[in-house]
């Protein structure tokens, strides 16, 4: 029986819609060309008349504290968060993005896609709008860091921030959120991939594989340095404390409470400013989470995180002990009262829900390929017009906010258009 007519221009438009797809994807892979994927930070040429960010300060520029509380300091508005994947970065970004949306902030944002051109080093071209000379408030969405570049862009005051994760807990997620982008991952036949792959890792790793990057010492990568250093190298311990110079506050995904009152003390921020819901979080998986020899296993994989990890999950508590602990369950605890409290007023349900069941697109994630594991929320209907702006905000996710905020992201825009036509 021959095709019918519906079915057979849904067949062409597919067939369009693949071509294009594949010509973008060829173009992408030519602009991933330059700078190359692991150029040295020193090797990416900046023009000429690229001059550093050199700003007069006026008073409408300032931002003022609400009350006294703070003991008078003031709340610092230039802030560098080196985003990181798979670490509660987007739940911070929220934040960040609250408040500089709050205080009307110059944000240096990425021009076409919601990053700077990942995973290429950043550069201050691909900032939208860029002239030379600009200063922003506020930089944060993922880059692959390059420390000269983003200093180009902010005042020398400006506070520099990221966050880490237990790198075997974020190998997990980074596996399972962007294994099937990684084209040495689709030779894994059994049910739980990431175990056999974690068997014999070397069996299947091609460290110069497309997005191999995402599935070794990610954090190492995300940084700007080699992912693929000998974790004996003295340049490891070299680059680690690089970080601890150039970086004010490492925060930590597994404390992030904690984290959020040492955040909120050295911004003078208010406690406003630093409540959240948790964005971006996955669905339960029906494999179990690493333990015993695989937990071993993938840490000893992610040797290069493991050590950045544990730098700084010793300078973190050292930061709490110069906090004071007893100062610190009291905010921490004033901080779960306060998230508790706009969890009743905002969130219909009163908890995250699948994908299927968000009832307004603009509350709807971004989802990893083949898959519609991140959960959302549903904004209540009915919220007083004191919080009805902050709820909104607060349950906003990333790709809606950075459109909220001005940014001209039209290719992951389109490809969010394939890929809901093509339901991938």
């Amino acid at each position: 029986m021959p095709p019918q007519p519906k079915k057979r221009w849904e067949s062409m438009a597919k067939g369009l819609v693949l071509g294009a797809l594949f010509t973008s994807f060829l173009l992408l892979l030519y602009s991933y060309a330059v700078p190359p994927l692991h150029a040295s930070p020193a090797s990416i040429r900046t023009p000429e008349d690229t001059a550093p960010c050199s700003p007069i300060p006026t008073e409408s520029e300032l931002v003022t504290p609400t009350n006294g509380s703070a003991g008078g300091c003031q709340p610092q508005r230039d802030i560098v968060f080196m985003k990181t994947h798979k670490t509660a970065s987007s739940t911070l970004l929220n934040i960040l993005f609250r408040f500089g949306q709050k205080h009307r902030l110059k944000f240096a944002l990425p021009s076409g896609r919601n990053d700077f051109d990942y995973p290429a080093f950043f550069a201050r071209s691909l900032v939208q709008d860029y002239q030379p000379g600009a200063c922003f408030n506020i930089i944060c969405n993922h880059m692959r860091f390059h420390y000269q570049e983003v200093r180009g862009l902010v005042r020398p005051n400006a506070t520099f921030i990221t966050v880490l994760r237990d790198p075997a807990r974020l190998f997990e997620s980074s596996f399972h959120y962007f294994g099937s982008l990684v084209p040495f991952t689709w030779k894994l036949s059994s049910q739980d991939k990431l175990a056999e792959f974690l068997q014999d890792p070397g069996r299947y790793y091609d460290p110069n594989g497309y997005n191999a990057h995402y599935l070794r010492n990610l954090l190492f990568f995300d940084l700007g340095y080699d992912s693929g250093l000998d974790p004996s190298s003295p340049q490891v311990e070299e680059h680690i404390l690089e970080v601890e110079r150039r970086f004010h506050l490492v925060l930590l995904q597994e404390y992030f409470d904690e984290s959020l009152v040492l955040l909120k003390d050295l911004l003078c921020w208010e406690l406003e400013d630093v409540l959240y819901f948790k964005l971006n979080a996955r669905r339960d998986s029906p494999v179990p989470r690493l333990s015993g020899e695989l937990y071993r296993r993938a840490t000893a994989w992610n040797m290069l995180d493991a050590r950045l990890y544990r730098h700084f999950n010793a300078s973190f508590w050292h930061k709490v002990e110069a906090f004071g602990h007893e100062r610190m369950a009291r905010e921490v605890a004033a901080l779960r009262r306060a998230n508790e409290r706009m969890r009743r007023i905002c969130i219909d349900g009163g908890q995250a829900v699948d994908a299927a069941a968000i009832q307004d697109s603009a509350m709807q994630p971004w989802q990893p390929l083949g898959a519609k594991s991140i959960l959302g929320y549903n904004l209540k209907k009915s919220i007083g017009r004191r919080h009805e702006q902050l709820c909104r905000r607060m349950l906003t996710p990333e790709i809606q906010y950075l459109m909220d905020l001005g940014a001209n992201i039209w290719v992951t825009k389109l490809w969010k258009l394939i890929r809901d036509f093509l339901r991938w």
